[in-house]
C-alpha cells in the first residue's frame, strides 16, 4: 500500500464539507465545522438551502483558504516524506493482520489535504480526506485508520461477495468496520506510529464506541478478544454475528451519542 498526499484545491474542500451539512445530519458530524471555523454563523447557515449553504460557506472560507494555501503545499511534502519512512513497516503489519500481501494492492491511495474537519473516505475512488491542521504524525495516524477500511473491505468482499454499497454509513457493516480499527491498530508496528491510538489519549476511533457497553462489557474489548483468538476470516464472521445479535443496542447508543 502507498498513500500520496495532495492539495486538491478549494472547490474540493467545499464539496467535502457539504457532505456533512445536510438538513438531516446529526450535530456530531455537522458541528465540527463551526468549532474549527467560528467565522461561520450557525443561525445563518441553518436558514440556507443546499445552494445557499454552499454559497455562504464558500464566501466565509475563501479568504481563509487563500491564507493557508502555501501551508497546504508544505503539508503535502511533509506528509509524503513522513509516510515514506514507515511504508514497509505499515505493509508488513497490514499483511500479517489480514493474511494477505498488501504490498501489491492499494498503491494508488490518495490523501486529499483539505479544510473539512470531518475526513470521509471513498472506497471506490481509493481516496480519503485529511484535515490540514494535522501534523505529519497526526496525518499518518488518520491515514492508518482509513487504510484499515480499504484492506478490511477488500478481504471482507472476497469472503462474503456482497456489494460495496453496503459498506457506507449507517450500515452495520460500516459500524463494525469503524470499531475494528482499534483491534487492527494494536500491532506495535502500527500503534507506535499512530499518535491517536491509546484509548486514554483520545483513541483512533469515534469516541462513542469507547463507552459502548454491551453485555456489561465495552464492545471494543469484546471485539479485541475475538480478534486475538481467530484468523481474520473467522474474526470477521464472529464479530459481525455478535454485532447483528446486538444491533438494536448498538444503534440506540450511537443515536444517543450523536445527538
Amino acid at each position: 500500500m502507498k498513500v500520496t498526499y495532495q492539495n486538491p484545491g478549494f472547490d474540493y474542500s467545499i464539496e467535502s464539507i457539504l457532505l456533512f451539512q445536510t438538513d438531516d445530519e446529526t450535530p456530531f458530524w455537522s458541528d465540527s465545522l463551526l468549532y474549527f471555523y467560528p467565522q461561520i454563523d450557525k443561525n445563518i447557515l441553518a436558514q440556507k438551502d443546499d445552494l445557499g449553504k454552499k454559497q455562504y460557506i464558500t464566501e466565509v472560507l475563501s479568504p481563509i483558504y487563500k491564507e493557508i494555501c502555501p501551508e497546504l503545499s508544505e503539508k503535502a511534502f511533509a506528509y509524503n516524506n513522513h509516510y515514506s519512512k514507515y511504508q514497509n513497516q505499515i505493509n508488513e503489519a497490514f499483511s500479517d493482520a489480514f493474511d494477505i500481501d498488501v504490498s501489491c494492492i492499494f498503491n494508488d491511495l490518495t490523501g486529499n489535504i483539505c479544510m473539512n474537519p470531518v475526513c470521509p473516505r471513498f472506497l471506490r475512488e481509493h481516496s480519503f480526506d485529511v484535515f490540514y491542521k494535522n501534523s505529519e504524525k497526526g496525518a499518518l495516524g488518520m491515514s492508518l485508520h482509513e487504510m484499515v477500511h480499504y484492506v478490511w473491505f477488500h478481504v471482507w468482499n472476497m469472503l462474503f461477495h456482497d456489494s460495496y454499497d453496503e459498506y457506507e454509513r449507517p450500515s452495520l457493516k460500516w459500524i463494525l468496520s469503524e470499531m475494528v480499527v482499534e483491534s487492527i491498530m494494536s500491532d506495535p508496528r502500527l500503534s507506535s506510529i499512530n499518535p491517536y491510538f491509546p484509548r486514554e489519549g483520545g483513541g483512533c476511533i469515534y469516541p462513542y464506541f469507547q463507552n459502548m457497553i454491551i453485555d456489561d462489557r465495552c464492545i471494543l474489548d469484546t471485539l479485541y478478544s475475538l480478534y486475538q483468538k481467530n484468523d481474520i476470516s473467522n474474526f470477521m464472521k464472529q464479530a459481525y454475528e455478535y454485532c447483528t445479535e446486538h444491533e438494536a443496542a448498538i444503534r440506540k447508543h450511537i443515536k444517543q451519542e450523536e445527538g
